[in-house]
């Protein structure tokens, strides 16, 4: 391989938007993340409606649904 070309690999904190954090290797200093394994709907086996960013409005908005 040739030196000098691969990207600096670090340990960094993720940061979820629950609240919870944990460590993983990452070619970036930090990683903030919506959703985690401990609040993921598929993990906990309950339902969480996620709006991210007002995705179903403006999907709704596109299409002119009411």
């Amino acid at each position: 391989m040739k030196e000098k070309i691969h990207p600096k690999y670090n340990v960094v904190k993720v940061t979820c938007g629950c609240g919870n954090s944990f460590e993983t290797g990452s070619t970036k200093t930090q990683l903030k993340v919506d959703i985690c394994s401990k609040c993921h709907p598929f993990y906990t086996g309950q339902q969480r409606l996620v709006d991210t960013g007002g995705r179903i409005d403006k999907f709704n908005k596109k299409y002119g649904r009411s």
